[in-house]
């Protein structure tokens, strides 16, 4: 009698009906527009559908409710039709129509004419649509990631190089060592009893965001040489840390203020360098380096943390010299600066999409005692051997290395990866010289500057593909024996490996057509290099990836898709409407790089899966604006700026209009590229629609910036995805196996180093202003109980 009671009246059939209608009405008009773009037709017929069934229940006519689920019958044909049984596809195409079709049962005895439907046989009904509706749930958010869908190398590989020192106990470089393949031979931490992780101390910076300064992202990776570990904040704040305990010694702070501060507060590493032939009291006989965020790199004494009088002016040097106008946050460092037979190698940051007449992307080496400049190499005056001649500054607007470089001391080169000119999305004005080595890998002599060879991956590059992730140097096993190699990861997700004596690839890049059109009809390539190797970009976006949190979002980003130009990857950038960008500039690969197991010959690349919806804006319309253009960059002095819609999200729920995964990460056999294993990483517990988190620990695969760390004992640490949680996986299946929450965002590299017979993992989550996650100044340091780290290292 209670259920007769609730639903006998026909108030809820009127509410139904009315909210049917609207959503129908919705569905219709949106539909017409989607067919007459070329896109479905589904919302058309599926709208009319719902308008007539709520108009129809509204009147009290049983002929609406039956005709609704018709129409959900028809919508489950379709939704298999187009996506077939992947669960998170299907989720927005049913969950939404399963509960209105359960509502529709529910109320059907209520409603008049046509046959006669008790409430028993409404209610089985209803039941049976709500249970198939759960099925569908459970089956989404169980993990349906494959665990190995390939095979791992026949035989364990000895990549051991020796002209690289081992990592060993230490961790003495932002990549391990300056060889960047993030790799740790210790195992007291193994697969057996990384469940026994806990944190064996915190250690506070201090160093939050203020009004002033709220762009932040640290990225920072520790290092540890001997008894200190080294560690730098978002705003070049250093710290010297006892390795066992996590309390300081000594801070130094470069008194950053907020006008220095580019696009983010970040500082991802340090340097640590000893002078050869010092005496053992000497001051700075051991020195830290750090570049800041206004242009400078600091010498510090490692002991003491004070400044290296003897370097340079006042213990730095000051990257902006010889470039001109420099306006305040124009010319920063984010990254560590490299050092190659005693040279310090030095990229910097020019601020993205502000103007053509930016600081230069010069190149500077400087000695690393004195800190006296060396050479310096400016792409378009390559004549000149340091300073500008007198009146004279160094080329403006130049393709720089905002990232960090890797060094081979043996051959005396450094490997160095480079951006784009300032005008990112434009390529006419630009000369030949910046066409050659924007997005392209160049190795440098480090003791005259000269570049050496160079690598280009994406010709005239109006993308904004510039290489992000540090490159890694390996002995590739090739079957005449080793060849001294380079592995470049790329934004938009191709893997290429190289002889990085001179740049010869030992996996060829085939060139492919490209498509043509957008703005400058000239300027356009009529071909691009793809690896032969690997990639980790996925097939084109079609119609049916679109997606959202119910079907009227899916309708709108369809929509959206339709009216945007998109002939796959490298779609020329446009004007007269937006153009869809796959992969977004986040990548692929970005600044987190890859990480090789030496042991097993696999590379471990963690990726973005995510499209950019961007238009180029006339100068006219820019100068009008009323500031409703999203994620602009006005590239001043350019007839363009641009419009860039990162990630492709929708605007009232802030969900990304492509299906997930939007993250992975994958196991790569080194010596044939094929896949091992390919994983989701990421789950949804942070994430959610308005911004607000889900709490559902789901794999969905979300957006992640930071790299990987991989240790002889069978481990991958990785922290990166928006759910705030570092995690260790099984390198040789991937099987997530141990996680723990972070008080802040991931987006940083992990490191591990032993200290006194016991073995750490570190990590600094100060969360990222742009990932959208929690800022926090935590350094976390995770050991085994220190009963169990005693018992293994007896055994050792």
């Amino acid at each position: 009698m209670a259920t007769r009671a609730a639903f006998g009246s026909n108030w809820a059939g009127i509410v139904l009906g009315a909210i049917l209608a609207l959503i129908g009405i919705s569905l219709l008009i949106g539909g017409v527009w989607l067919a007459a773009v070329g896109g479905s037709w589904y919302y058309l017929l599926a709208g009319a559908g719902l308008t007539a069934a709520g108009a129809l229940m509204v009147m009290g006519r049983k002929l609406g409710a039956l005709i609704y689920l018709g129409v959900f019958a028809f919508t489950v044909l379709w939704a298999f039709w187009e996506v077939g049984l992947q669960g998170w596809p299907l989720l927005p195409r049913l969950v939404g129509p399963t509960v209105l079709a359960v509502l529709t049962l529910l109320v059907l005895p209520t409603l008049r004419g046509g046959p006669s439907i008790g409430w028993a046989g409404a209610g089985g009904g209803a039941a049976g649509v709500a249970a198939a509706g759960l099925a569908l749930v459970a089956f989404t958010i169980i993990d349906h990631d494959p665990t190995v869908i390939g095979m791992m190398p026949a035989a364990e590989g000895d990549m051991d190089d020796p002209s690289f020192q081992l990592a060993g106990e230490d961790w003495p470089s932002y990549g391990a060592t300056d060889a960047a393949r993030r790799w740790s031979p210790l195992d007291q931490i193994h697969t057996g009893n990384v469940q026994s992780l806990e944190r064996a101390w915190v250690f506070e910076t201090g160093d939050m965001p203020t009004d002033a300064i709220s762009a932040y992202g640290a990225e920072n990776t520790p290092i540890k040489i001997a008894d200190a570990l080294y560690v730098c904040s978002a705003t070049n704040h250093v710290f010297n840390l006892d390795p066992a305990t996590g309390e300081q010694r000594w801070s130094f702070d470069p008194e950053i203020t907020a006008e220095w501060i580019p696009y983010t507060a970040a500082c991802r590493g340090l340097v640590y360098y000893e002078v050869e032939d010092a005496g053992e009291g000497d001051a700075c006989a051991t020195r830290i380096f750090v570049g800041t965020l206004r242009g400078r790199v600091i010498a510090l004494d490692a002991k003491t943390g004070e400044r290296c009088q003897g370097f340079g002016e006042n213990g730095e040097v000051r990257l902006s010299d010889g470039m001109g106008e420099v306006e305040p946050g124009m010319v920063a460092m984010s990254s560590p600066p490299t050092v190659v037979r005693d040279v310090i190698v030095t990229g910097h940051q020019v601020t993205d999409g502000v103007k053509l007449d930016a600081p230069s992307g010069v190149i500077k080496g400087f000695n690393a005692v004195t800190g006296e400049l060396e050479w310096a190499w400016d792409m378009i005056n390559e004549d000149w051997e340091a300073e500008p001649p007198e009146g004279e500054h160094y080329a403006r607007g130049t393709p720089n290395m905002w990232t960090t470089a890797s060094g081979d001391d043996e051959l005396g080169l450094v490997y160095m990866p480079m951006g784009n000119s300032a005008g990112d999305y434009l390529s006419e004005g630009r000369a030949a010289a910046e066409n050659e080595y924007s997005t392209s890998l160049v190795a440098i002599n480090v003791e005259t500057g000269e570049p050496v060879w160079h690598f280009t991956t994406v010709y005239k590059d109006v993308w904004d593909y510039d290489l992000g992730a540090q490159a890694t140097l390996i002995d590739y096993p090739s079957k005449d024996g080793d060849v001294p190699a380079v592995v470049l990861p790329s934004k938009q997700g191709d893997i290429y490996i190289m002889d990085r004596r001179n740049g010869a690839l030992i996996f060829e890049a085939e060139l492919r057509e490209a498509p043509q059109g957008g703005v400058e009809l000239d300027e356009r390539t009529e071909v691009q290099p793809f690896s032969t190797f690997h990639t980790l970009a996925r097939p084109p976006l079609e119609e049916r990836d679109m997606w959202g949190i119910s079907p009227i979002d899916q309708m709108f980003c369809r929509i959206q898709y339709q009216r945007a130009a998109y002939e796959g990857i490298y779609t020329p950038p446009t004007a007269d409407r937006h153009f869809i960008q796959y992969p977004g500039y986040n990548g692929g690969t970005d600044w987190g790089g890859v990480s090789i197991d030496e042991a097993r010959g696999l590379i471990i690349a963690n990726y973005n899966d995510m499209p950019n919806h961007n238009r180029l804006i006339p100068r006219a319309e820019i100068e009008g604006a009323d500031g409703s253009h999203e994620g602009l960059a006005p590239q001043e002095g350019a007839p363009y700026g641009i419009s860039i819609n990162a990630g492709w999200r929708m605007p009232w729920t802030g969900m990304i209009c492509k299906e997930p995964p939007y993250g992975g990460i994958r196991a790569i056999d080194i010596q044939t590229g094929a896949t091992v294993w390919d994983r989701r990483l990421g789950t949804a517990r942070a994430n959610g629609p308005f911004g607000l988190p889900s709490r559902l620990p789901v794999t969905i695969g979300t957006p992640n910036n930071g790299g990987p760390v991989v240790t002889a004992g069978g481990l991958i640490f990785i922290a990166a995805a928006t759910d705030n949680l570092i995690r260790a996986y099984d390198t040789s299946t991937g099987e997530r196996i141990w996680t723990d929450v972070l008080p802040g965002g991931g987006q940083a590299t992990p490191m591990t180093y032993m200290h006194e017979g016991r073995q750490y993992v570190v990590i600094y989550p100060g969360g990222h202003h742009f990932m959208e996650t929690p800022i926090a100044d935590e350094v976390i340091a995770y050991a085994l109980p220190e009963s169990g780290a005693r018992d293994v290292a007896s055994t050792q």
